[in-house]
């Protein structure tokens, strides 16, 4: 199918409202509007850059935490939370009170993350994974009381105070399960041809569209993204996220899903996909140019900490995991005692690498400004 004849749904009528039934995708789309070739290029070119970045930074794997965490954080903005990196990276008990669930809200998220990374090794992305993840996501925190873990058993709707004054309401309860097996199966359908971008713009489309859950329908569809792109082996390391992309560009990203179920405009979709997986890919580039630089003149600080150098290089390498920490929290990775921890702080106070957060006498809590502000920028 031509994606310029696909038809999006009907509206269908249930008792006082009109929910949203979308049309089944697990079929081939071709297209035969040339800028999405120029853009489709552009785009898997970009993620090739960012991609080969991932193999050449040395110890990846800490920087990819710090990418999921700045995730976390954005994706859950987009959700109406109002934390900042620093504070996710935050001790909970030194917390606002009145910030706490947001707090554990991102702290969620960035569990639910690395958990599908690794379930990614021995279960392909399903409606199991997902639902998997989507329990973690809602565990203890305000979304708690809607099933988490199961899709809904009841109508819910995008906007408005109720149904009747709703801004989208999504295919009705007894639809989620056949439109989901569809989902699914279009994700893993080997004899459909359609570049991996292509599809995971439509299946983006579609989750969203679906809305399966009560409530994270939108962290969990964002987070899709990555686990597909790295299930399919487009990205070694979970390293591309939208969410920032999608949160400078808010009313656009949604009016251009509403554009789909209005207007048929599955192309204006895939447009502002490919240009945002394009921008985001790019900034990620520069952020791992960032980190190399940052590295660099880190190494050249500690190079010259005499006998200290060892323990400095150490303390260095735990920054890059832990950007904010108190002095307890070096003890035991260094195996130092307290007045060397405290010593080796002071110094790197000196030097400006860590800066003092709370102003107490004790405890105290440092930050690795520089690395922080990386991720603040890209």
């Amino acid at each position: 199918m031509d994606i310029k004849d696909f038809k999006s749904g009907i509206l269908k009528q249930e008792y006082q409202y009109k929910s949203f039934l979308p049309e089944k995708i697990n079929h081939t789309f071709t297209w035969s509007d040339p800028q999405i070739n120029t853009m489709l290029e552009n785009a898997t070119k970009a993620l090739g850059e960012l991609n080969a970045f991932t193999m050449i930074v040395p110890n990846i794997d800490i920087f990819i935490q710090m990418h999921i965490t700045k995730e976390a954080n954005t994706s859950s903005k987009i959700e109406g939370t109002k934390t900042e990196i620093d504070e996710i990276l935050t001790p909970k008990e030194q917390i606002n009170p009145e910030k706490r669930d947001d707090w554990q809200e991102v702290r969620n998220y960035i569990e639910a993350m690395n958990h599908a990374i690794k379930e990614l090794e021995k279960l392909p992305i399903s409606t199991r994974l997902i639902k998997n993840i989507h329990k973690i996501l809602l565990s203890s925190v305000r979304g708690e009381a809607k099933q988490p873990g199961e899709f809904r058993q009841s109508q819910n709707w995008i906007g408005g105070s109720s149904l009747t004054t709703a801004y989208f309401i999504p295919p009705h309860y007894n639809e989620v399960n056949p439109l989901m097996n569809d989902w699914e199966m279009f994700l893993h359908n080997e004899d459909i041809f359609v570049p991996h971008l292509i599809k995971i713009a439509i299946a983006h489309y579609q989750f969203e569209t679906i809305h399966p859950f009560l409530d994270g329908n939108g962290r969990i569809g964002r987070l899709l993204i990555t686990l597909y792109l790295v299930s399919n082996g487009l990205l070694k390391k979970p390293s591309l996220y939208l969410s920032s992309f999608i949160e400078q560009n808010k009313s656009v990203y949604y009016e251009a899903l509403t554009k789909v179920r209005t207007n048929n405009d599955l192309n204006h979709w895939i447009k502002f996909f490919l240009e945002a997986v394009t921008m985001t890919a790019n900034n990620g580039v520069k952020t791992f140019e960032s980190i190399l630089s940052l590295k660099q003149e880190m190494n050249q600080l500690t190079i010259n900490f005499g006998k200290k150098t060892q323990n400095a290089s150490k303390l260095m390498e735990l920054l890059y995991q832990k950007p904010i920490i108190s002095i307890n929290d070096i003890l035991e990775p260094l195996s130092i005692s307290k007045p060397t921890a405290n010593s080796l702080v002071g110094n790197f106070e000196k030097l400006g690498i860590l800066k003092e957060l709370t102003g107490y006498n004790r405890n105290k809590l440092f930050a690795f400004e520089k690395y922080l502000s990386i991720y603040s920028q890209n």
